[in-house]
This record gives structure tokens, C-alpha cells and sequence, in this order.
């Protein structure tokens, strides 16, 4: 097995520079490149293959102490052929996002699946971001629709990049594990996955249907599409129009409200739990 690459001394490497671009949505863009950091998030980009099992990770950066203590995601990313280079703890500073890095930091190929591609395998269970803004709120919903067993993500063209670095964060190695559209308008999103047979829900606190009524009406056991809106004005009333329906979390204590990703876990855990149940009888 081949060695890591020398270590890098200074900060100023072309290829500290390159991967410190990436910071930039429009370098990123650009290259079809973004950055991963921290252990979980670089083991889920090592065992993540792209279309013609491509490897997704193609760079990674790591002190020798960090390369030590997770020596098996060191020698995976050797063995799928990514550059390995030591770096000093002023690199890993310069790369990384963070004010205190993990000592590993991960060039990654974009990963987005094309819409078509979502609609030909029939989703279930599907989270809509429509101009969710905050990179973290939809990096915090892509992981909870993860751990729901959603089978897909769609980004409208107005949220925020699927692959800023605080999404990318937040998310903690959800972005490799289900499909991910990005950029598709919100009119087309809810037409597209109406035709494939999926109800379209509207997530909102000033909803007219109560999530609970709609559980225990049996509702929810089919094919299922929430849309999540914006941080701080939640969904217009022109995306509300186009859902079946728009449901509220009944609030049972004194908080005024939830916020988006507390939200988007409730109603998701809600849907699959549905369909678990529907699919036991």
C-alpha cells in the first residue's frame, strides 16, 4: 500500500490553497468539489462510490496524530486511490471551517442525484426544502430524514448549497447515505412526485390538519412528501396551495413554537412510523 504524501509545511501549498477555496460556493460550483471534515463525516466519503463506482473522496488532509488514531480511514482512503497528505495543525486551520478541526479534512465529488433519478425509484418518504436559507437547518433536516429512513431529499433552487461546509457539518455524514436533489423548482418538485404517486404535505404551525388527526385518521401510510419552508417566515401561501394538505405539530406545552429541523423529525418519524404500520397489515 502506497505512503501518505509528504507532510505539508506551510500554509501557502497550492494544494492547501485549492482545497481552502472550497469555502466558496462558486469555486465549489466551479470544480464540482467540496469539503468534509471531521472523522465521521471522511469514513461515510471514503465507502461513498458515484455513478460507475467513481470514488467520492479525492483528497484527504490529516496531522499525524489524527492519521494514528484513525489509522483505518487512512488506510481505506489509500486503498481508494485519494491523495493522502500529513498536514501541520496550521493547514488543517487554513482548510478547515472550524475553530478547532478533528485532523481530518476531505476533498469530496459532488454527490446530488438528478430529480428524474428520485422519481424512477418510486420514493415512500420524502423531506422538500423549500428556501430553507440556513445551511445548518438543512444539514440538521437531511440528517433527520436519514435517520427516519427517508429515501430521499430535495433542495428547491432557492435553499441554501447542499454543500456548504456548515451543512456539510450538520448533516455528520447523512449527505453520503440517500439521494439528494438540488435546485429543482418547488411547483416542479410537488408535480413530479404527485405524478410518482406520492401525497404532498405541507409542514406549518398555522396548518389547518393536526398532525395527530391525521395519524390517527390513518392517513398517512402511503407514499409521503413534507415540505419544510423557510427559518423565519415558514412557507408562502403560494407553496402552501400546492400541497394535499397543511398540517401542524400540535404544540401541547406553553412553547410558541418548533423550530424547522425539530419540526421536520417529528413529522418524518410521524410518516414512517405510518408506513411501518401500514405495511405490517
Amino acid at each position: 500500500m502506497p505512503s501518505p504524501e509528504p507532510e505539508l509545511i506551510s500554509p501557502r501549498s497550492p494544494r492547501v490553497s485549492a482545497a481552502r477555496r472550497l469555502a466558496r460556493r462558486a469555486f465549489r460550483g466551479k470544480e464540482r468539489l467540496f469539503i468534509a471534515e471531521g472523522p465521521q463525516a471522511v469514513r461515510e466519503a471514503v465507502a461513498h462510490r458515484g455513478p460507475g463506482g467513481e470514488p467520492t473522496l479525492v483528497e484527504l488532509f490529516t496531522t499525524v496524530e489524527a492519521a494514528e488514531r484513525y489509522a483505518d480511514i487512512t488506510a481505506a482512503a489509500l486503498a481508494a486511490g485519494a491523495r493522502v497528505h500529513h498536514a501541520s495543525d496550521a493547514v488543517l486551520a487554513e482548510i478547515s471551517q472550524t475553530v478547532t478541526p478533528q485532523g481530518l479534512v476531505g476533498v469530496c465529488r459532488f454527490l446530488d442525484s438528478p430529480f428524474a433519478e428520485i422519481l424512477a425509484a418510486r420514493p415512500r418518504l420524502v423531506a422538500v426544502l423549500a428556501h430553507v436559507r440556513d445551511p445548518g437547518n438543512a444539514g440538521t433536516v437531511l440528517r433527520c430524514a436519514d435517520a427516519a429512513g427517508a429515501d430521499a431529499v430535495v433542495l428547491t433552487d432557492a435553499s441554501v448549497d447542499l454543500y456548504n461546509p456548515k451543512a456539510v457539518r450538520a448533516s455528520v455524514g447523512s449527505h453520503f447515505h440517500l439521494p439528494v436533489a438540488v435546485g429543482v423548482p418547488v411547483a416542479q418538485a410537488v408535480q413530479g412526485l404527485r405524478d410518482a404517486g406520492v401525497r404532498i404535505l405541507a409542514a406549518d404551525g398555522a396548518g389547518d390538519d393536526d398532525l395527530d388527526d391525521e395519524l390517527d385518521a390513518g392517513t398517512m401510510g402511503g407514499p409521503t412528501a413534507w415540505i419544510f419552508g423557510n427559518e423565519a417566515w415558514g412557507l408562502p401561501e403560494e407553496v402552501r396551495a400546492l400541497a394535499d394538505a397543511v398540517v401542524r405539530v400540535p404544540i401541547h406545552g406553553k412553547a410558541e413554537s418548533l423550530n424547522l429541523a425539530t419540526a421536520a423529525a417529528v413529522c418524518l418519524y410521524a410518516s414512517a412510523r405510518a408506513q411501518r404500520v401500514g405495511r405490517a397489515h
